[in-house]
């Protein structure tokens, strides 16, 4: 069986998603058409040899909308010929990018494909493709959960008070993402990665000098007295400085088989190794992952001992430490270079953002394994496993 390996990862730096954010001046289309410009230029890859481009982007609409995948391969100057596609798996519409990618290459069906993702938060907010007063989910949905779901903030809260995780916990988990993300940022672990955009040079959320006592004063982000009465188990913890942000972003990796790879004289970062993709409940929503992260070592045949470096979207601290908690990883392996409470999550685009940074923190440290795995509106996760090459 044929493997498919990632020769090239590059991103934008990430932008606060806000009108005056410092990325809130480009279009969707040309942010992602910069890291697939930029991933070509740098893997020295002919275009013309790309037999498909897939790219995530949540809401799709607006300047979002009709295939932004599509326009902005044609933006960055790849030929016509090459087909693009864009996919929707909630925050991890472009780790399944990555995944349905690497697929096609192992099965044959390409040789060389492009995963990507685009989010410009501060041009196409998030629901922005839900108009005011329409019901996305339909009566069946309302039949099956009759006290209804919930949105993300107070799942967080749920998941929160369910693994007894408290605010303190929390915002020192924010804290060291922080730090982190700083100290890789000023030991320039970044360089290889980022593709500068437009005088933008870094990615705009990060606050070296955070606190957990900057972070205490911060009032709850999503108290509500409906759910504080539906739920009074929540201690309403979840701030705005534990959770992600908004933010706008791109980025991209380039996977081919090992074969062609080695045909055309490059250097695989990373062989993809195992995959899984899982539901959980659309509750709780965001504690996928953990049976996500089961999966995919069963799927792979190696012990959670075995595994170098994790990368966990920091959706919010009570989702990665409540992953800790059931999976037991060591915490000093997860997001080693600051996470997305730092770095920023701009949604559509996290995943081959998060598979960026961890193949060069991969070859940066000499990891031999590494999982990456994301939490997923609805209750999903998608999981992978890499392995150095």
């Amino acid at each position: 069986m044929r493997d498919a390996v990632i020769v090239e990862a590059v991103r934008t730096p990430v932008g606060k998603g806000k009108p005056n954010g410092a990325l809130a001046h480009v279009h969707p289309v040309e942010l992602l058409a910069h890291t697939l410009r930029t991933l070509v230029e740098r893997s020295g890859v002919d275009p013309e040899l790309i037999d498909d481009v897939i790219g995530g982007t949540v809401d799709q609409v607006g300047e979002q909308a009709m295939n932004t995948t599509r326009y902005a391969a044609l933006s960055a100057g790849l030929p016509e010929s090459v087909p693009a596609t864009t996919v929707d798996r909630q925050c991890g519409s472009s780790q399944q990018a990555v995944h349905f990618a690497a697929q096609g290459v192992i099965s044959g069906a390409y040789d060389i494909a492009v995963a990507c993702g685009v989010e410009s938060m501060s041009r196409v907010p998030m629901w922005s493709n839900v108009p005011e007063g329409k019901d996305p989910f339909g009566p069946g949905i309302a039949a099956r959960y009759p006290e209804g779901l919930v949105p993300q903030g107070i799942s967080a809260e749920l998941i929160a008070a369910k693994w007894s995780i408290g605010r303190g916990q929390m915002d020192a988990f924010a804290v060291s993402s922080h730090r982190k993300a700083a100290a890789a940022w000023d030991a320039g672990l970044f360089d290889a990665e980022v593709a500068p955009l437009e005088g933008v040079t870094r990615d705009e959320c990060v606050r070296p000098d955070t606190s957990t006592e900057v972070l205490a004063g911060l009032r709850p982000a999503y108290h509500d007295p409906v759910f504080a009465e539906r739920f009074p188990q929540i201690e309403w913890n979840v701030t705005a400085g534990n959770a992600s942000p908004v933010n706008d972003g791109a980025s991209a990796v380039l996977v081919m088989a090992g074969e062609t790879a080695a045909k055309l004289g490059l250097r695989p970062l990373a062989r993809l190794h195992s995959f899984a993709v899982t539901g959980s409940d659309p509750l709780l929503m965001l504690t996928g992952v953990v049976p996500a992260t089961e999966k995919v070592l069963r799927r792979a045949g190696i012990p959670l001992g075995d595994i170098d470096l994790f990368e966990v979207n920091e959706a919010f601290s009570s989702v990665v430490l409540a992953w800790q908690q059931e999976t037991g990883a060591d915490l000093a392996k997860v997001n080693v270079h600051g996470g997305a409470i730092a770095l920023g999550h701009p949604l559509g685009a996290s995943g081959t953002r998060l598979t960026t940074t961890l193949v060069h923190a991969m070859r940066e440290r000499g990891a031999r394994y590494a999982l990456q795995t994301m939490c997923e509106a609805g209750g999903l996760a998608n999981a992978m496993i890499l392995e150095r090459v």
